[in-house]
């Protein structure tokens, strides 16, 4: 007969500073745990107070209301006769610390630091916090008046510790430890520790989960074990979403995964697990002999066992069996995460919807699938009776919970949440304006179909009563200033309608509040530069900034047949523009024409820029290794140098980058993510001048192979 345990691990849609509803959600989480039978419970990452606080973990009132919610959940009876792993931010003889709290039955067992912090890409963890530096050791730490009054406790230990129950050992590992070379959990590991929980905010990127699996499976393929995961769901009032999937494994092999992506506040996942079987997998000489010269941890004692005896003699009772991994294809995460994402950002801003141009052209398409797709979500939350997204959405829709309503049909929600507009001229094809108004019918969304020539008209002829100059288009003559210039117009105009049609469609309609402005410029577009400042890109949020035009093609490729949308192929077939120069017989404006490179080009700049760190001059020596089948050296040079002229002549531009979902390595978003100068000495002339002699190099070898 072993020694069954039942755990629990959770997924948490926790919001930065909302210490009373993330509170709540902890409290809940609790219950259901121990509704379950399980006697140990872990949470998120800074689960107090949402991890997305930045420099609000600088305040003193960030500490001072996170023991104040600890406070009310030590002294709570869901916190009775259960071993909880909590997280929040600690202040120690005066050094901030990110840490975790385990407790049991009202008494602070432990305050583990973390110890080595996430501070690349959207994270900034060494700004706010210090890693605990001092491993194996622990040291007092006096807790506030108002906790030794709730635990009778003036000091408790914290530092690099385990918790020792009577039947096991747990250790902690938290998120970024997790992801470096020398992982705590190995030393756990090989001083006995069974059990290794991880609290975790670890945002979604396409294609990431596997790495984040294959990480935690390798920890215990290794050195065997109970792993539980537990990780931040939502919006946490940024750019980026964390996408939950909490997961248990034993010697390597997944027993319980909860779901990546949910519009759910709270999801608990259990597993019944049999120390035995850890015991059994560790019996090895070689992982003996390491054991036994492996410096030991304080071992903090909670007076409690994990194993329940009537699971162990009940025969009925059997430990939860490993489960087959479950991973989203790519365009399946598109059409979730950025709209579980978007949920979020509507019912917390207390807007009351969404207003999107609608171009006709791709990427404005994506975003309205997105909008769908949320809405889809929506409908099936209400249908499952979640009681939380029912009163999000009357509170969205202006509807009282006397009325009763509940969405029951995705395009009936549309009509009141989403609102659409094609934004014509007379450069505009009838395509365009077709296809919009036909994906609006689709999706269900209030729809408006204009011409803003009179308005582009008074603004040029302003613009010749005041200097005495009439612009042309190149079409008509004009030169390449004038040209771009009356592009602008009618984009700049387009971001003011857009903002208008926003904030009074709701009152043309007899409703309340405003709407949110989507913006729909793809990742590659922001990269290049390939947009107005301050046109209809300038938006509230974008749902589809971080994602690149390849992968937003498979989106649509796959909306098509999931979402019953027969009208995307339209969209598929249709090639990139713009429409902002006169369509004439012999000229057709063209995105990929217009910027010189192919957006599949413009996704490798982006990956060896940001990921591979790569200037000018190791861009094109990789580029000519990589394309030496496609196109000459001189032609890679070429687009490399035509790449770093327009990525630093436009770099201004991402100062004002719409707030966009992030969800590739290579954002060039300048707020939060890529730290990079925008004035640059655009002609770069000594990178460019070595990539020059290189091309030589290469001509004269060919040249004397011939």
């Amino acid at each position: 007969m072993g020694h069954l345990i039942t755990v629990a691990t959770c997924s948490l849609n926790q919001w930065a500073l909302d210490f009373k509803g993330n509170v709540a959600r902890i409290l809940e989480s609790i219950r259901v745990a121990k509704e379950r039978g399980a006697t140990l419970r872990i949470g998120p990452e800074l689960e107090i107070t949402g991890y997305g606080c930045a420099d609000h973990f600088l305040e003193g009132d960030t500490y001072l209301h996170s023991w104040e919610a600890l406070g009310q959940i030590l002294s709570s009876k869901e916190a009775k006769e259960i071993l909880l792993d909590i997280g929040m931010p600690v202040i120690h003889k005066n050094v901030k610390y990110n840490c975790r709290i385990l407790i049991f039955n009202c008494k602070i067992l432990l305050i583990r630091p973390k110890m080595f912090m996430a501070n690349d890409g959207n994270y900034r963890e060494l700004r706010w916090f210090t890693p605990w530096a001092k491993r194996h050791i622990t040291e007092e730490h006096y807790l506030p008046r108002m906790i030794q009054k709730i635990t009778g406790q003036v000091t408790v230990p914290m530092g690099d510790a385990v918790i020792a129950t009577y039947d096991s050992c747990i250790g902690v590992e938290v998120c970024e430890e997790m992801f470096t070379p020398n992982s705590p959990h190995i030393g756990l590991s090989l001083d006995g520790v069974e059990i290794i929980i991880n609290s975790s905010s670890s945002h979604h990127e396409l294609r990431k989960l596997r790495r984040r699996i294959d990480l935690i499976r390798e920890a215990t393929l290794k050195c065997g074990g109970i792993y539980l995961y537990s990780n931040q769901r939502g919006c946490d009032g940024d750019r980026i979403y964390y996408d939950g999937c909490a997961m248990i494994i034993v010697n390597g092999e997944v027993v319980a995964q909860g779901t990546q992506f949910s519009i759910g506040d709270v999801e608990v996942v259990t597993a019944t697990i049999d120390l035995e079987d850890v015991r059994t997998f560790r019996s090895s000489s070689s992982r003996g002999i390491q054991a036994s010269t492996t410096p030991s941890f304080k071992r903090i004692g909670a007076n409690m066992a994990l194993s329940d005896g009537h699971l162990e003699g009940n025969p009925a009772i059997q430990p939860t069996t490993v489960k087959t991994i479950f991973y989203h294809t790519p365009e399946e995460e598109i059409s979730l995460g950025p709209a579980c994402w978007l949920w979020d950002y509507l019912r917390r801003s207390k807007a009351s919807g969404f207003f999107l141009p609608l171009s006709g052209g791709i990427d404005s398409c994506a975003t309205a699938t997105i909008v769908a797709s949320m809405c889809r979500l929506v409908v099936k939350s209400c249908a499952k009776g979640d009681q939380q997204t029912i009163a999000d959405a009357r509170q969205v829709t202006g509807e009282s919970a006397e009325h009763g309503y509940i969405p029951k049909d995705p395009q009936e929600f549309a009509s009141r949440i989403f609102h659409t507009c094609y934004m014509g001229t007379k450069n505009s094809s009838d395509e365009t304006r077709k296809r919009a108004k036909q994906l609006a019918e689709t999706i269900g969304s209030y729809h408006i179909d204009l011409n803003m020539d009179t308005v582009v008209t008074a603004l040029q002829v302003l613009f010749t009563l005041v200097t005495g100059k009439t612009p042309a288009f190149r079409a008509h003559g004009g030169s390449n200033v004038e040209n771009l210039a009356l592009q602008n117009i009618q984009a700049r105009i387009r971001m003011v309608l857009a903002y208008l049609l926003a904030q009074l469609l709701p009152w043309v309609r007899g409703r309340n509040g405003s709407l949110l402005v989507l913006g729909s410029a793809n990742v590659d577009e922001c990269l290049r530069g390939y947009f107005t400042k301050y046109d209809c890109s300038s938006a509230d949020i974008n749902p589809v900034g971080g994602i690149g035009k390849s992968d937003l093609r498979r989106f649509i490729a796959y909306a098509e047949l999931a979402f019953e949308m027969p009208i995307l192929a339209d969209f598929l077939a249709a090639t990139p523009t713009a429409e902002l120069e006169p369509i004439t017989e012999t000229y057709a404006q063209e995105d990929e024409a217009d910027m010189g490179m192919t957006y599949d080009e413009l996704t490798e700049f982006g990956r060896l820029r940001k990921v591979d760190k790569c200037g000018p001059y190791s861009m094109f020596t990789k580029l000519v290794h990589l394309w030496n089948d496609k196109m000459e050296v001189a032609e890679v040079a070429a687009k490399v140098k035509r790449f770093f002229f327009y990525y630093s002549i436009n770099r201004h531009k991402m100062t004002t980058l719409t707030p966009a979902y992030h969800a590739e390595s290579y954002s060039p978003d300048d707020n939060r993510f890529d730290l990079r100068p925008f004035l640059y000495n655009t002609s770069w002339s000594w990178q460019f001048d070595t990539i020059d002699k290189t091309v030589r190099a290469f001509e004269r070898e060919n040249n004397l192979k011939k």
